[in-house]
């Protein structure tokens, strides 16, 4: 959503700030651009659960690449075309996929956490208003957790800012903040981590992709062979490896569960989307998959199935 023309110029100078002032100054003119995007989006949902993940990729994907848009950016800043290039330097990372994103950039700058939870409140306030007969609980999803106090440091800030929100609109609203489970680490902490949580979410590409160490964008080089040499009979990135990043799911689920009976786990994921990676989450008791539009009859299908087949 942030690589609308309208909006990218703001999230870049977002990312470019020197300081807090700066940054927050950029944020300003985000929040109303994510608060009409949560409106839309619980008005789509018709009172229907929604979970909302935090901003999750590195920054390095939203910088500038042309000339053009460079110079444009220095101008906005007051900053020299030689200066926002070091800071795009600055930003490039090797391993994206274990570079700061997720739950880091919030540890980093806890101004995003803050800007994402005020509109995540102020759309759902305003769209329960508009529609009294829905029951509106927000499910704030911490991307990218590996460890307890991490969740714990960014809660704390989305709960502050959420209950001040609140009180401020002389509202009942209720909301749930919960985690991402995409790190090894956070599978075999679980027991922890459903202090802070209350709700998992698994995030099977990532979560794949550090179980096995190979990246999703580069697997293909080498896969066929593993194809051809009978190693592995699936596309771990297509179905869910059961006997490993599915013994982690099922160890964090678990841990959950005995914590919190009455949470819902799910997945996020191209995994949602294939029959036998639905019927394996429904056998370890999560309570929904999320897959790619197109996918969802596919989905649909395949959890009646494993449904009966579980009875």
């Amino acid at each position: 959503m942030f690589f609308d023309p309208d909006r990218i110029s703001a999230f870049r100078e977002m990312i470019c700030a020197d300081t807090v002032e700066e940054r927050e100054a950029a944020l300003d003119k985000i929040l109303p651009m994510q608060q009409s995007d949560f409106e839309k989006l619980y008005e789509a949902l018709e009172g229907n659960p929604v979970t909302i993940r935090f901003l999750d990729p590195p920054l390095h994907e939203f910088v500038p690449t042309t000339e053009e848009d460079i110079a444009l950016l220095a101008q906005t800043q007051g900053k020299t075309v030689e200066d926002i290039k070091n800071i795009i330097a600055s930003l490039h990372e090797f391993n994206p996929m274990m570079g700061h994103r997720g739950c880091r950039l919030t540890v980093t700058y806890p101004e995003i956490a803050k800007m994402q939870t005020a509109a995540v409140i102020r759309a759902a306030i305003n769209v329960q208003k508009a529609h009294p007969d829905w029951n509106i609980v927000p499910e704030i999803m911490i991307p990218l957790v590996g460890e307890v106090k991490e969740l714990a440091f960014v809660k704390k800030i989305v709960v502050a800012t959420a209950d001040k929100e609140i009180a401020a609109a002389g509202s009942d609203l209720k909301y749930e903040v919960g985690t991402m489970i995409e790190i090894p680490r956070a599978c075999l902490t679980a027991d922890e981590i459903i202090k802070e949580a209350e709700f998992f979410c698994f995030g099977t590409n990532d979560l794949t992709q550090m179980t096995f160490g190979f990246s999703r964008d580069d697997a293909g080089k080498f896969l066929t062979a593993y194809y051809e040499s009978k190693i592995y009979e699936n596309d771990p990135f297509a179905r869910i490896d059961q006997n490993g990043v599915g013994k982690l799911m099922k160890m964090a689920a678990d841990a959950g569960r005995e914590a919190r009976p009455n949470m819902h786990l799910g997945i996020c994921g191209e995994h949602g989307g294939d029959p036998t990676s639905i019927e394996f989450c429904h056998r370890i008791g999560l309570s929904y998959v999320s897959c790619s539009p197109f996918r969802v009859p596919i989905a649909r299908l395949a959890a009646a199935q494993a449904a009966i087949k579980n009875k």
